[in-house]
C-alpha cells in the first residue's frame, strides 16, 4: 500500500467517524437538556469546546491561520449567524421537538442551499433539482400538518429548528468569500471562541438575573450531563472539524455531501434506539419525501461546462 492509498483510507475512515459523531450530537443534546436550560448547555458545551481548542494548540496539533485586520469585523457579523443564531435556535428547538425531528429537519439543510444560492447568488438549477425542492417541501408540510391535530408544542420546536438551518443558509451565503480566504479550521477556532464568549455572557447574565448563579456549574454533579458536553464540546465541535478538514483534503466534495446525507438517518435511529422516542407513519412518510427530495438536488446539478 502506497501513501496516497493509505492517506484515502485514513480520510475515508475519519468522514465515517465525522458522519457518526455529527449525526448523533442530537441525542447528546437532549440528554443535556435533561439538567440544564439551553443556554447554559450551550455555555458549558463551547467552554469545553474551546479548552479543546487551547489543548490542540498548545501541543502542537494546530496551526491557526492569522485573520487579516479587514476580515475581523466581517467574520464577527457572520458569527452572529453561526454559531449564534444556529446553536441557539437548534438548542431551544430540540427542547420541544425529538432528536429524529431534528434529523429530518437537518436533511433539509441541501435544499435550503439550493434556493439560497439560486436568489442570492443567482447560481444555476436544474428541473431535477426544483422537483427535489418541491417534493423535500411537501413532505415538511405533510409532518406540519399531521403535529398540528396532536402536537402544537412539536410545531414550535420544527420552527425553531428550521430557524437554526436558515442561519447556517445567512451563514454561508453571507461569508462564502470569506470564507475561501481561510481554512476551515483556522474558522473552526474562530467561531468557537466566539461562541464561547457569547454563550457564557447570556447564561451568566441570565443566572444573575434570576438570582440563582449557584446553579451554574450544578449540572456538572451528574454524570450523563458531563459526558454529554464532553462529547458536543470535543467530539462533535473540535474533533469533528479537524475530520472534516482532513477529509477536504484527500477527499472529492461531492463524495463527502453524500456522506453528509446519512447524518439525518443516524439522527433519526439514534432518537428512536437510544432516547426511545417514537417515529409516527407520518414523520416516515415526510421524511421519506424530504431525503428523496435532498437526493434529486445533490444528483441532478447543472452541467457547468
Amino acid at each position: 500500500m502506497n501513501k496516497s492509498e493509505s492517506k484515502n483510507i485514513a480520510a475515508y475512515f475519519g468522514l465515517s467517524v465525522m458522519t457518526l459523531i455529527t449525526g448523533l450530537s442530537f441525542i447528546f443534546v437532549k440528554i443535556g437538556l435533561r439538567y440544564t436550560d439551553p443556554y447554559s448547555l450551550l455555555a458549558h458545551r463551547f467552554t469545553i469546546a474551546f479548552l479543546g481548542i487551547i489543548a490542540l494548540k498548545l501541543a502542537g496539533l494546530i496551526k491557526i491561520q492569522e485573520i487579516k485586520p479587514r476580515d475581523r469585523i466581517a467574520i464577527l457579523g457572520i458569527a452572529l449567524f453561526y454559531p449564534i443564531l444556529f446553536f441557539g435556535f437548534q438548542v431551544l428547538g430540540l427542547q420541544y421537538s425529538t432528536a429524529s425531528e431534528g434529523g429530518i429537519i437537518l436533511a433539509f439543510l441541501p435544499v435550503f442551499m439550493l434556493i439560497a444560492g439560486w436568489l442570492f447568488l443567482k447560481e444555476r438549477t436544474t428541473v431535477w433539482q426544483k422537483l427535489g425542492v418541491g417534493l423535500s417541501v411537501l413532505g415538511l408540510i405533510f409532518i406540519f400538518w399531521h403535529k398540528n391535530e396532536t402536537q402544537s408544542q412539536s410545531i414550535r420546536g420544527i420552527i425553531l429548528l428550521l430557524l437554526s438551518v436558515i442561519s447556517m443558509i445567512g451563514y454561508f451565503v453571507i461569508g462564502k468569500r470569506i470564507m475561501q480566504r481561510y481554512n476551515s479550521l483556522a474558522l473552526t477556532a474562530i467561531m468557537i471562541t466566539i461562541g464561547f464568549i457569547a454563550f457564557n455572557i447570556i447564561s451568566v447574565g441570565k443566572h444573575i438575573t434570576e438570582g440563582n448563579i449557584d446553579q451554574f456549574f450544578k449540572p456538572f454533579l451528574n454524570l450523563p450531563f458531563t459526558w454529554s458536553v464532553i462529547y458536543l464540546g470535543v467530539l462533535s465541535s473540535v474533533i469533528s472539524s479537524y475530520l472534516s478538514n482532513y477529509a477536504l483534503i484527500n477527499i472529492p466534495t461531492s463524495t463527502i455531501s453524500i456522506f453528509s446525507n446519512l447524518n439525518p438517518i443516524i439522527a433519526i435511529i439514534g432518537g428512536v434506539l437510544f432516547l426511545g422516542e417514537r417515529l409516527l407513519w407520518y414523520d416516515i412518510t415526510g421524511a421519506v419525501a424530504v431525503m428523496f427530495g435532498v437526493v434529486l438536488v445533490l444528483a441532478f446539478k447543472p452541467d457547468n461546462r
